[in-house]
């Protein structure tokens, strides 16, 4: 629900009559974790799943995974 509900305050409060509709990206450390599943339950919006390649210049902008997982790990720690 708290994606929908940061989609939902970018379309209200940020988002141009020209921009294309937001997309929510839900990043989980586990593909068999049960909270993708309960988040994803329900919506009644338009779900696609893939995967993908990026280009380089695409690629050096984004987290590496190894930044990812240390910021996975942040949220884990804070939340026990």
């Amino acid at each position: 629900s708290k994606l929908n509900f940061y989609v939902s305050a970018v379309d209200d409060l940020l988002k141009d009559k020209n921009d294309n509709p937001t997309i929510g990206l839900l990043l989980c450390s586990d593909k068999k974790n049960k909270k993708v599943e309960y988040t994803l339950r329900g919506n009644m919006q338009p779900l696609g799943v893939a995967s993908y390649l990026t280009n380089r210049e695409i690629k050096n902008l984004l987290p590496s995974e190894e930044e990812l997982e240390a910021e996975l790990d942040k949220l884990k720690m804070a939340e026990d």
